[in-house]
């Protein structure tokens, strides 16, 4: 146990690990600047703070690769980095009374069974990766959260869709393709681990 925590923190102090880093500060600067503007106003200098956060994550991955800097540091928490900064944004407008609970909690739920899914998958020396119904679901996602920066304007706004403003539109249709990412995760696993097994 020793060794592996070690080897973690081994040659931390490159370009793509400060940027991760980096990532990591400006989560409690965000849920700051987000809650130091009202709710009946748009939140753009929390939406420049999650930009900003973003654009980090863009750039350590590319980098880590190009610099061959890849390290079980980067590994771990790029990823972890990542899905920090957007649950600390869903909570936030949830929070805020942007976002409904009930899909919080959906979009949670499906992201443990994943994890944990991966993880069993992993004890198995099994990887699956990731479908394209997941794939599409963050983006559609990560555009239902920035739309949310804005959306006292767009509720003020006469454009909805079965009554909802464009952001919550986006959230549901990605609880959607949520729950068919998994279903479709959940086949190619049992897929994998039996043609193993054979």
């Amino acid at each position: 146990m020793k060794d592996r925590f070690r080897k973690l923190f081994t040659n931390v102090w490159n370009v793509p690990n400060a940027l991760t880093m980096m990532r990591l500060v400006l989560i409690p600067v965000f849920v700051i600047v987000f809650f130091s503007v009202p709710a009946e106003q748009d939140k753009i200098a929390a939406l420049f703070v999650f930009a900003a956060a973003s654009i980090t994550d863009l750039f350590d991955g590319m980098l880590a690769r190009k610099l061959n800097q890849i390290t079980d540091f980067g590994k771990l928490f790029d990823p972890l980095a990542d899905k920090l900064m957007v649950v600390t944004a869903m909570v936030c407008q949830a929070i805020a009374g942007v976002f409904p609970w009930a899909a919080i909690i959906v979009v949670g739920a499906k992201e443990l069974v994943m994890l944990l899914g991966g993880l069993f998958m992993l004890s198995k020396n099994v990887v699956v990766y990731s479908n394209y119904f997941g794939k599409t679901a963050q983006v559609f996602f990560i555009a239902s959260l920035l739309l949310s920066f804005f959306h006292p304007s767009l509720a003020a706004g006469s454009f909805r869709i079965f009554g909802l403003t464009p952001d919550l539109l986006l959230l549901w249709i990605t609880v959607g393709l949520a729950f068919l990412a998994l279903a479709v995760y959940a086949a190619g696993a049992v897929k994998t681990l039996k043609s193993k097994k054979q």
